[in-house]
């Protein structure tokens, strides 16, 4: 499930205290209040550090910039999401893998972290798509090989790092392509059935 600490508080004293007094979460929920209240381009390390109660200093032995923080906020939230989705069970390994991603493509695609950075600072995004592998993209993939590996004879045969990978590309294109495409004549809810129907049909044997 998604992190429920959100309401991040300064010491009793109401000052910022020491860096090892301040639990990492407790930053990181401060960033998020103000990713949704702002967006990124909109916040610093010092706003971060007034909301969370800790001094500017305390954020950069950690994190080197805002976007920084953002990354490691992007990494819990996508990570909270992606283990809920995957600690489901289904009639066999194949179906229970397909709802799955179905799951966590519905989660990305509607997550206020999400939506805040696609309609707001899109641009963050564009490094992990074109660039590099990020965090998230590692453990979602580390996620699908080990599913793929489990098999109980419902996937077919093949390398589960090239299949992880095929199955990554397919989901992250609905999540961040679908509401484009959906409209009064296909909706989203279509367009994941079609997922749904495109990666079944991929990994039957």
């Amino acid at each position: 499930m998604l992190s429920q600490q959100r309401n991040a508080a300064p010491s009793a004293s109401g000052g910022p205290r020491a860096a090892n007094a301040i639990p990492e979460q407790q930053i990181l929920d401060a960033a998020y209040e103000l990713l949704l209240a702002v967006g990124m381009r909109r916040m610093n390390i010092a706003d971060i550090a007034r909301r969370a109660g800790v001094s500017r200093a305390t954020l950069y032995r950690r994190w080197p910039n805002v976007r920084a923080v953002v990354g490691a906020l992007t990494t819990r939230e996508l990570a909270a999401l992606a283990a809920a989705a995957f600690s489901a069970d289904g009639p066999h390994a194949r179906g229970a893998l397909v709802e799955a991603v179905v799951r966590v493509v519905r989660g990305v695609r509607a997550h206020p972290l999400t939506r805040k950075i696609v309609e707001v600072d899109p641009d963050f995004l564009l490094p992990y798509l074109l660039e590099r592998r990020g965090t998230s993209t590692a453990a979602q993939l580390d996620l699908l090989e080990a599913a793929l590996r489990s098999g109980d004879g419902s996937i077919r045969s093949g390398d589960p790092a090239a299949l992880a990978r095929a199955m990554w590309l397919a989901a992250g294109s609905f999540a961040l392509t679908g509401p484009v495409l959906a409209d009064e004549r296909v909706s989203l809810d279509e367009l994941d059935g079609q997922l749904r129907e495109l990666l079944d049909r991929y990994l039957t044997p």
